[in-house]
């Protein structure tokens, strides 16, 4: 990455309008090993992304055994109970993927998905909040998260614009900063499905900052919703497209991400710089010499020639009477020789009738 230093970002300074927030998703790809969750946080901080986003389950608190798969991957888990058992880390262990955030100047995210998973983060220490798709509708969850002040991010994903306006009224009477994401619970969403429309219908309709939780597996919807001024984005994140499990089809390597990190700097940069053509026009006079043409004589041409059609051309460098003007030096007549492409200058001509 860049030496330059990170921008300070929505999340660390939640005002509309801040440089986007990217976020790396590490979610369940680290299937329960803590040594490959630590993994991440390096691999996503060499990428250069702002945070690192985990999700924080508590089997026993948010689930029942009855619970059915989304998607049956898991050979060594009878049930989806059992998945998120293994996908517990201990209050001690959380903690250490924080100092380890933190020491590689990442901001630690993790959702939580349950009463007691926000209880054990607030102990831990957290950034901000991420609403998961799935807790929109949770809107006790959504008030312990707004409660606390920090920033929460409300992620769109299976809910209609209803149900959205509830869980953003609960963030906005607790007077917490406040990011709408859109989101399409796909793996991997298609292009068609990405929805890029609602990010700006969400800043209007919401008042807020907004934001995209992608799952294309694809870099560019970020630069897309970078374009669009988004001040969140989120993206799953596997070390390789080797990995176990049900969300590696929808991450990004670090090698992309890293990719995505520059492009979004990239688009910032332009968009925090307007141009007004006439000045920057005015900037690069000099270098008209060099790319403009002049018109110039075809063949050595006498004093006293009149000048037709046949006997002009348009050359560069355009140091000469610009080219624009050739029709207009038809019929007028030089006042002394000139040389075969050389740029011709009014003082060559006698004086217009």
């Amino acid at each position: 990455m860049s030496s330059e230093p990170k921008p300070v970002t929505w999340l660390s300074d939640p005002r509309p309008g801040r440089p986007c927030t990217i976020i790396g998703e590490v979610a369940q790809a680290h299937d329960g090993s803590l040594g490959q969750a630590h993994a991440f946080i390096d691999a996503i901080a060499e990428a250069g992304a702002d945070a690192i986003k985990f999700q924080t389950h508590i089997a026993a608190a948010e689930s029942t055994p009855g619970e059915p798969w989304r998607k049956k991957f898991s050979p060594q888990d009878a049930t989806r109970y059992d998945y998120w058992k293994r996908m517990e880390f201990t209050e001690p262990q959380w903690h250490g993927l924080k100092e380890h955030a933190q020491q590689r100047g990442l901001l630690f995210l993790s959702s939580p998905f349950s009463l007691q998973a926000i209880e054990l983060l607030q102990r831990v220490g957290v950034a901000g909040w991420k609403v998961a798709s799935g807790e929109v509708s949770n809107l006790d969850l959504i008030d312990a998260m707004a409660a606390t002040g920090q920033p929460v991010m409300l992620s769109s994903g299976m809910s209609g614009m209803a149900e959205l306006d509830a869980a953003v009224a609960v963030v906005k009477q607790r007077g917490a900063p406040l990011a709408v994401m859109q989101c399409s619970t796909m793996y991997p969403t298609s292009p068609e499905a990405v929805g890029l429309n609602l990010i700006t219908e969400f800043r209007e309709r919401y008042g807020c900052a907004v934001g995209l939780s992608d799952h294309s597996s694809k870099i560019y919807p970020g630069l897309a919703a970078a374009t669009l001024g988004a001040e969140v984005f989120e993206l799953h994140v596997a070390l390789s497209r080797h990995m176990f499990g049900p969300d590696t089809i929808a991450s990004v390597t670090p090698e992309e991400l890293k990719q995505l990190v520059e492009g979004v700097r990239f688009i910032e940069r332009m968009r925090a710089a307007p141009i007004d053509k006439d000045q920057s026009a005015q900037a690069l006079e000099a270098m008209r010499g060099i790319f403009t043409k002049s018109v110039v004589a075809v063949g050595d041409l006498a004093a006293g020639t009149v000048l037709t059609a046949p006997l002009l051309a348009a050359k560069k460098p355009g140091t000469g009477i610009p080219v624009k003007e050739l029709k207009s030096l038809l019929g007028r007549r030089l006042k002394r020789a000139v040389k075969h492409d050389v740029p011709l200058t009014w003082d060559d001509l006698e004086p217009a009738a």
